[in-house]
């Protein structure tokens, strides 16, 4: 009987060892390819979920939009001497323009990812631990501005500040105080949107890569385990 089981135990061990083995070089150029669509697919509608939902960025200490520059440490000591009241409702209604364009963002996105090349999925795999997530920003970010930005402004243009933000700021740009991105309320937010949304994914990106198992399908287990 002991001899069974010292069989049976190095037949697994075997059976483990070589399951370990498996290396990236090891799955077909298609498997690797959609493993790496499927994750990254994944990472990017959790993203959008979690940002796009009320409080995402308002929130979210991390990602949380303030006033820019030395617009920003003027807020900081207004709101000490209690006249924040004002600033805190527009640094509120960014955040909420910032949530209510994310949403729009997922479509863009996930066409990216299926428009992905098979050398394109190689390079990204053998990369760094965000490089899918810089491959999506440098292939859709132009794209997803476009979209942001109308819907931004309408979630501003609701606030009786943002006129009064836009004035102070370019005023202020014209002094170097400000960027001139941060010039414009639109403008400024919309930017803080999008590195707030590819932030996001690239934590679901670094996420997976170090815990393939939380992938949501078989192949990007796979794929991830073999990296």
């Amino acid at each position: 009987m002991s001899r069974i089981l010292i069989f049976v135990a190095l037949f697994t061990a075997l059976l483990s060892t070589g399951a370990s083995a498996l290396s990236l070089s090891d799955l077909s150029q298609k498997d690797a390819g959609a493993g790496l669509k499927d994750a990254l697919t994944q990472g990017t509608r959790i993203a959008v979920q979690e940002l796009g939902a009320p409080g995402g960025f308002n929130d979210n200490p991390d990602l949380r939009i303030e006033l820019p520059g030395t617009l920003g440490k003027a807020s900081r000591t207004l709101k000490m001497m209690g006249m924040g009241g004002q600033i805190t409702q527009l640094e509120n209604s960014m955040n909420q323009a910032a949530e209510a364009a994310v949403p729009q963002a997922q479509t863009l996105l996930i066409d990216a990812i299926s428009k992905m090349s098979v050398q394109d999925a190689k390079s990204i795999l053998t990369g760094p631990s965000d490089s899918a997530t810089r491959y999506l920003e440098s292939s859709s970010r132009d794209q997803i501005r476009a979209l942001f930005l109308p819907v931004v402004k309408n979630a501003t243009d609701k606030v009786g500040l943002a006129q009064q933000y836009n004035t102070f700021a370019s005023q202020a740009a014209n002094f170097g105080v400000v960027d001139s991105q941060a010039a414009n309320i639109e403008g400024y937010v919309t930017e803080r949107t999008l590195d707030g949304l590819f932030e996001m994914i690239a934590e679901q990106e670094g996420d997976i890569r170090s815990n393939p198992a939380a992938a949501a399908s078989d192949l990007a287990k796979k794929v991830f385990g073999s990296l």
